[in-house]
This record gives C-alpha cells, sequence and structure tokens, in this order.
C-alpha cells in the first residue's frame, strides 16, 4: 500500500511539473510543433529530480534531442532546479489504447562519443537502445577525448605585451575557470601569425593540466569540423556527430572565418553552440578579423560571438618583439648579442611568426656552416634576403585599401553583394592585383572579398587583363595603384 501511495505520488508530481514545462515550451515553440511533438508526451514520475517522460517511439526521442535540446535543458533547469534531469521511457509496444501501460524502454543517455574527434566511422558501434543524454546522470564517467593540443603552447612562451594584454589576461581567467565566466565564447582575432593558436591552445594546457580528465577538451580547425560534419551526413550519423561535440567540455574553434558561405554547417554549430554555452561548457573561436566582418555568416552567429568578449590581436611593438626574440633564442638554447636581436626586431614587423623565422634561419646557417659565433654582419647576410621579401611583403586588405582609395569608395564596399559599376571595377582590380602581388590562392582571395568563390575571382582577373590589353587608360591606372601599393610596402 505504501509503495502504491509513493507512485501515486510520484506521478503526480511528474504530471504538475511537466505541465509547467509545457506552459513555458508553449512559449518558445510555435502551436503546429508544440501540438506534434510535445502533446502527445506522457509524465510518468517524478524521483530524485528525475523526471521521466514517456515518448512514442526512438525516432520520437531523435527528433526532440536533436531539435528542442537547449529547450528542453533549460526548462528543466527552471522548473526542477539545476539539478533537475530528465528520463525517457520510449513505448516499443503500441497495441494499448494508452501507450504508458505498453512495455519500453529507459533511455536516460546519449550516445558516448568517439574516443577520436572525426573519427565517426566508430559509431556504429552504438546500438538504438543505448541513447545517452549527458545531463541526466551527473556521475557519469566521460570518454577520454584526444585533444589536439600542442604541449609547447604554454602562456609561460606567450610574451604580453600592449599588442594582446586584453587577450591573454581574458584566456588566463578563462583558463582558471572554463565556462564559469564573462568570456563565453571567447572570440580572438587578428592577422596571420600574431599568436591566436598559441594563446587559444595555451588555455586548453592550463585546464588540461589543472583539471585533468574531468574536462573533455578539443581543439580542431573550422576545415576540419567542416568535413567531420559532411563525413557524418554521408554516412547517417549526424545525430551522433552533434551528441560529440555537446558532450565537450572546451571547444577550441580556430579560423572560424572558413565557415563563410556553409550554410549546412552554420546550422549544425549554431545548434551546438548553444547547446555548449547553456551547459556552461566553454567555447573559444578564432578568426583573422572581427565577427562583424565575416562576410556570408549568418547574423545569428554573429549575434553570438558577441555574447561574450572579442579581443583583437594586434602587430606586436618594438620591445614586445624584443621580448619574443629572446624567449626563442633560449627556448632553442642559444644566445644571441642584443645587437642582433635588435637589428631583426628593426626589420620584422608583420608578424610572431616571421620573428620565428629569422631566429630558425640564424641557427640553421649556424649548423649547416659549423659556425660557433653569430656577429651583427653575418646575421645581416644570413637575413638579407628575409627582409627584402618582409619590406614587401603586401596583403589583399593593403591592396583593397589603395584601390578603394583611389576610386574614392569605402573599402567595406568591394566585400558586399553591390552590381553597382564603379563598386564592380574596384573590386575586379582587386582582386587582379591580389592575386598578382600576394601569393594567395583563389579561394582565399574570393574569402577576403565577401566570400565568392574561385570562379567570380577568375572572370575578374580575366576582365582586368582584357581592358589592359585594350585599354591605355586602363593601363595607366593599373600603375598608378600598383605604384602605390610597393611604396606603401616598402
Amino acid at each position: 500500500m505504501y509503495e502504491e501511495e509513493v507512485s501515486t505520488l510520484s506521478k503526480e508530481l511528474a504530471t504538475q511539473k511537466w505541465q509547467e514545462c509545457l506552459e513555458i515550451i508553449r512559449d518558445i515553440v510555435n502551436a503546429q510543433k508544440f501540438s506534434a511533438w510535445f502533446e502527445p508526451i506522457k509524465p510518468l514520475k517524478l524521483e530524485n529530480n528525475i523526471l521521466t517522460i514517456q515518448v512514442p517511439s526512438q525516432f520520437w526521442y531523435e527528433w526532440l534531442e536533436e531539435h528542442y535540446y537547449s529547450i528542453l535543458r533549460s526548462t528543466i533547469a527552471k522548473v526542477i532546479g539545476e539539478d533537475g534531469k530528465l528520463q525517457y521511457s520510449i513505448n516499443i509496444d503500441q497495441s494499448e489504447p494508452e501507450f504508458e501501460q505498453s512495455s519500453s524502454v529507459r533511455l536516460p543517455q546519449r550516445p558516448v562519443p568517439p574516443s577520436k574527434p572525426g573519427n565517426l566511422n566508430d559509431i556504429n558501434r552504438y546500438q538504438p537502445n543505448q541513447v545517452q543524454n549527458p545531463f541526466v546522470i551527473p556521475g557519469i564517467q566521460k570518454n577520454k577525448v584526444s585533444s589536439n593540443l600542442n604541449g609547447s603552447y604554454v602562456f609561460e612562451r606567450f610574451i604580453e605585451g600592449d599588442c594582446n594584454r586584453l587577450a591573454r589576461s581574458a584566456a588566463i581567467a578563462i583558463a582558471e575557470k572554463p565556462g564559469n565566466n564573462s568570456f563565453n565564447p571567447f572570440f580572438i582575432y587578428g592577422g596571420t601569425g600574431l599568436g591566436k593558436t598559441h594563446l587559444t591552445q595555451s588555455i586548453g594546457n592550463k585546464i588540461r593540466q589543472d583539471f585533468g580528465d574531468e574536462k573533455a577538451i578539443l581543439y580542431t580547425s573550422s576545415d576540419d569540423f567542416t568535413n567531420e560534419f559532411v563525413h557524418a551526413i554521408r554516412n547517417n550519423r549526424a545525430s551522433e556527430f552533434s551528441a560529440f561535440y555537446r558532450n565537450i567540455d572546451v571547444l577550441i574553434i580556430d579560423d572560424i572565418q572558413f565557415f563563410s558561405g556553409k550554410e549546412k554547417t552554420q546550422e549544425e554549430f549554431f545548434h551546438i553552440f548553444n547547446a555548449l554555452h547553456q551547459d556552461g561548457k566553454q567555447i573559444i573561436l578564432t578568426s583573422d578579423r572581427a565577427p562583424k566582418d565575416i562576410p556570408d555568416i549568418q547574423d545569428r552567429l554573429i549575434s553570438r560571438f558577441n555574447w561574450g568578449l572579442a579581443a583583437d590581436l594586434q602587430l606586436p611593438d618594438y620591445e614586445t618583439r624584443f621580448a619574443i626574440l629572446e624567449r626563442k633564442a633560449l627556448d632553442n638554447g642559444i644566445e644571441f648579442e642584443p645587437s642582433i636581436l635588435e637589428f631583426i626586431a628593426t626589420n620584422f614587423k608583420s608578424s610572431v611568426r616571421d620573428l620565428e623565422g629569422a631566429i630558425i634561419k640564424l641557427l640553421a646557417a649556424s649548423s649547416l656552416q659549423h659556425l660557433d659565433y653569430i656577429d651583427l654582419q653575418m646575421a645581416k647576410r644570413i637575413l638579407k634576403d628575409m627582409i627584402r621579401e618582409n619590406n614587401k611583403q603586401i596583403t589583399i586588405e593593403t591592396i583593397q585599401t589603395h584601390v578603394c582609395d583611389f576610386f574614392g569608395i569605402d573599402t567595406n564596399k568591394v566585400r558586399e553583394k553591390t552590381r553597382k559599376q564603379e563598386i564592380v571595377e574596384a573590386r575586379q582590380i582587386a582582386m587582379y592585383l591580389s592575386k598578382k602581388m600576394t601569393k594567395a590562392s583563389l579561394k582565399t582571395i574570393g574569402l577576403q572579398f565577401g566570400g565568392r568563390d574561385h570562379s567570380t575571382v577568375i572572370h575578374a582577373i580575366t576582365t582586368v587583363e582584357d581592358r589592359i590589353k585594350t585599354s591605355s587608360k586602363h593601363q595607366q591606372i593599373m600603375k598608378d595603384i600598383e605604384h602605390k601599393i610597393e611604396l606603401s610596402s616598402l
């Protein structure tokens, strides 16, 4: 009799709480979807803050978890409390009018993610009735995930300066309290070779050092994420792909700008982002430009990129460059005269990567030529070609700026989708010069001009070449613009 009373009370509580949940969900989901997916659900019991609900089929469960995971998670937290959990009971025999009386299988969790990111072939080991939901059982042991972190990227080797102080300070704060801070997501942007990868991986390595296996950390590139997603769709594994990424505690994605124009990837990442953020997981992203300047990215994603902190990495000043060179020399076990470091710091200004390259070239020369000592004159001779190349380094952004100045238009106009004649002409000339004066690929050039594809770049190059051949006016225009770009790089 006592057990029957407890069971009855449990069901009454479940019914009450589920009705409260439905009132919240009703305001979020449109009426048609609410009627189709939520009204047929039956609350079974509420015990130990675990609300068990019954759904008609396995497909029903998967649809809810795929499309309404975040809504269900936040609603359960509001109604039952932060320690509230949801458990599904899936009916496998609907011959009875009231399917809650039928035999069923309990599904308290989602599939455990594969042990390594991208290895989606391993997913076929999961069975339909082994579905797992990360917020159901708090004591569940996480599978070990290969973090893809480079152990040499640590805060101790990241030299702080005015160019990166905000980003580095925020990164340290995040490493101390991942997910439990005001910098979520943490969006780092800046040019090539300024330390974005070093800084983000330093966060991951610090968290791994302090938290061990307690936190699942994953560093991946945007290209790898996209390729894994395409592979998952091709093999009907999209739900497992989503489950794997939603189970990560610290997700680091490098070069997020390459999501540009990839609508399906953006859609999937949007849902993963929401689930991670709602569960207090840390999201860290890098890009070569500010969120608002990334072309062909959904507005709702851009909005979420700005939820936390967006910090830029700028070109290092002389003092920071000198300190970086000292650190690089120390790391390689060699000591240079201060005059050599001053010479390099003065002549290599575009990126940290160039500073590293200069040190490596000096080390290589001393090894190959069996030199016990390198003086300033030798260093100048060894590095003269690199200095010439460095001083003449021209970027697509530089070309865009000079072309737009020449035509008297805003630089952003050549990245926008407009067919105004003067802007189209400026864009085509800038694309042509980008191919001629930089080593950028057609794909990269297209991305820098609003996410256009390589065929558009080819058309622009061909058009400008034809104009140069047939018009002396266009020949002079090109000469004037090229001359200004070259002067600016000296």
